[in-house]
């Protein structure tokens, strides 16, 4: 009877759940919006107002962006019925796509804001279409219609045109007036359909977030798609094939509220103990251990990196610091990935994996921020597969360019290649055009959104993204364009190492693997980038860049000159010549003991060679 009661009551609750998140563009207003959300369902007291409420990190805060996903439930009430709105926010950069795509497979509706002075840019399209692909109904807001500069004509009719809809589905609104919220909480009560899913079935739940708690442990963030998740039952977590007792489980509003059982079709907060933050997968699926369920939630995979560079202690002595400081940053972001290495310049350090630039960044930031740890980062790159004569189809990776196989030895390198898709006004178009060639692009498509608007696509190598085209797009565009992209897997390209010989040593951290058609280019400016950078020496110092055994460019810097025929006042020629031969023989001893110091800046000039 009591079962049944309970059944009864989650069967209900379940027509009245509505699980919906937030997709837009960097800077289009998403936080703001999600603020005057939780003000209007009366989720946040005046205490706890405050602008970016859902953005925990300093970060965050003070760049305008989510960095990671955010959960909160939400409880209104229409026409005299209580329904509860569970929110999950969502990261707008491309970095972070991943984790945009477990938020979206937790839901069934979106909110499509787009920025009425921006109009439709790369990422809202990208995510727009990640949220199509799982069926979900979505909800175009106009934002920003208060600004001088808005045009909310011509956006609704971009808006109609991408989705298909009506003019009048279109949602006027004014995160920051407060202008439309009321509408859009209507919307998303009467177009987002209730989950589906049943109590009775064995429990199924996605993880879509992990955060670490250091008093608690790792807290999993998950929506229960079947069955239902109790306090102290027997969990097994798939993808790991791990089982642990559920110590609390609860809903999350603006702090966590303990519950005895989560329902279908809720989402919630678990905690387990769990101490290490890789035990815990975003996309993993939730089951019980007793009596678990046949089918896993489908979508998961493993956050691949996508850039990988080296990170030092700048003291040799603070490796161990070091070590403990990633540690606990990966307890709060899985997706970075860490293993330790050396180099005969920098000393021990470790090769870590980043999703992007941006992550590549925060991380760095954070490690100075919240630890104290100041490091040198070496040059960017990405993840290579490099085949030998010997054995043609079982594939090196190289992460590091000093992996890469002897030249002699090498069958073909293959690199990764991505579709870039970029939107951008119609006057920039030659400019964007000539910027993607130059790295290597080949245009597959040109589309007009309007006559104003274009959305080119190309295939392009990551390797050429990596470095300073999204700053040099912002650059050629004026600030106009908006850029997004995906792997498409990897193709064959003819690349070589090039190594720089510092007084005819070679420094492992300056490597880089580069196409071979812009070898000696780069060679020769980052030849002359480092003897601006490297502070003159009591001898001559050479720089040189290699490909294997070739070099091909060299700068020297000059020598401090001692002016040591100062004491010389006349007399005869061969006394000055004595000591100017005494002084090259000291010159030339010294050069074969000295050692040359590299500022950090060095390590990082490759990044900025086309300044």
């Amino acid at each position: 009877m009591y079962f049944c009661a309970l059944h009864q009551i989650a069967l209900t609750l379940m027509e009245n759940i509505r699980n919906f998140c937030i997709i837009a563009h960097i800077d289009h207003g998403k936080s703001t919006l999600a603020d005057r959300l939780l003000e209007f369902t009366g989720s946040v007291s005046d205490r706890e107002k405050q602008n970016q409420l859902l953005d925990s990190m300093d970060l965050e805060r003070e760049r305008g962006i989510t960095i990671k996903s955010h959960a909160v439930q939400m409880n209104y009430q229409k026409d005299g019925v209580d329904y509860v709105l569970n929110l999950i926010d969502t990261p707008g950069h491309v970095d972070f796509s991943y984790e945009v795509s477990r938020s979206i497979a937790a839901c069934e509706g979106a909110l499509l804001i787009v920025d009425a002075a921006q109009s439709i840019q790369a990422q809202t399209i990208s995510n727009l279409y990640l949220a199509l692909e799982n069926d979900l109904e979505i909800i175009p807001v106009l934002n920003k219609v208060d600004l001088p500069s808005a045009n909310p004509e011509e956006v609704t009719d971009d808006i109609v045109d991408l989705l298909g809809c009506k003019a009048e589905d279109v949602i006027p609104a004014s995160a920051k007036t407060g202008l439309g919220i009321e509408d859009i909480i209507n919307a998303i009560i009467s177009v987002v359909p209730a989950p589906k899913g049943s109590c009775d079935e064995p429990l199924q739940a996605l993880i879509f977030d992990s955060v670490y708690n250091p008093f608690r442990g790792v807290e999993t963030y998950f929506r229960v798609i079947n069955g239902s998740i109790k306090k102290n039952q027997q969990i097994k977590f798939i993808a790991t094939g791990k089982t642990y007792g559920a110590d609390e489980v609860g809903t999350l509003n603006l702090k966590q509220s303990p519950k005895p059982e989560i329902f279908a079709g809720d989402v919630g907060y678990l905690i387990t103990g769990i101490k290490e933050a890789k035990e815990v997968k975003v996309g993993d699926t939730i089951t019980d251990s007793k009596n678990p369920t046949l089918n896993a939630v489908e979508g998961f995979e493993d956050v691949k990196p996508m850039v990988f560079a080296g990170i030092y202690p700048v003291d040799t002595e603070d490796y161990e610091e070091l070590r403990n400081s990633m540690e606990k940053l990966q307890l709060n972001d899985a997706s970075l990935v860490f293993i330790p290495e050396s180099s005969a310049a920098l000393g021990f350090g470790f090769r870590c994996g980043f999703l992007g630039m941006l992550h590549m960044e925060i991380i760095q930031e954070r490690l100075e921020r919240e630890f104290g740890m100041t490091v040198i980062t070496t040059v960017p790159n990405v993840s290579y597969l490099a085949y030998t004569r010997k054995n043609t189809d079982l594939p090196v990776t190289v992460n590091n360019p000093s992996d890469l196989p002897d030249p002699s030895t090498l069958d073909r390198v293959e690199e990764p290649f991505i579709k870039a898709t970029i939107i951008t006004k119609s006057d920039y178009v030659g400019n964007v055009m000539s910027l993607c060639i130059d790295k290597r692009g080949l245009i597959k498509n040109q589309t007009y959104l309007t006559t104003q608007r274009v959305e080119l696509t190309f295939d392009m190598p990551l390797a050429e993204i990596v470095f300073d085209f999204y700053d040099r797009l912002k650059t050629v565009s004026r600030g106009y364009a908006s850029f997004d992209y995906s792997p498409i897997g990897m193709q064959t390209s003819k690349l070589v190492r090039v190594d720089i010989l510092l007084n005819s040593q070679p420094v492992d951290a300056l490597s880089a693997l580069i196409h071979a058609s812009s070898a000696h280019t780069i060679g020769k400016k980052m030849c002359e980038k480092l003897k601006e950078l490297i502070p003159r020496q009591q001898f001559d110092v050479p720089i040189q860049a290699a490909i294997g055994a070739k070099i091909i460019s060299r700068e020297t810097i000059k020598a401090l000159r001692k002016d040591v025929t100062a004491k010389c006042y006349g007399g005869d020629i061969s006394r000055k010549r004595k000591l100017l031969e005494k002084q090259k023989k000291g010159k030339k001893r010294m050069r074969q003991v000295g050692n040359v110091e590299i500022p950090q800046e060095a390590f990082m000039a490759v990044l900025k060679l086309n300044d």
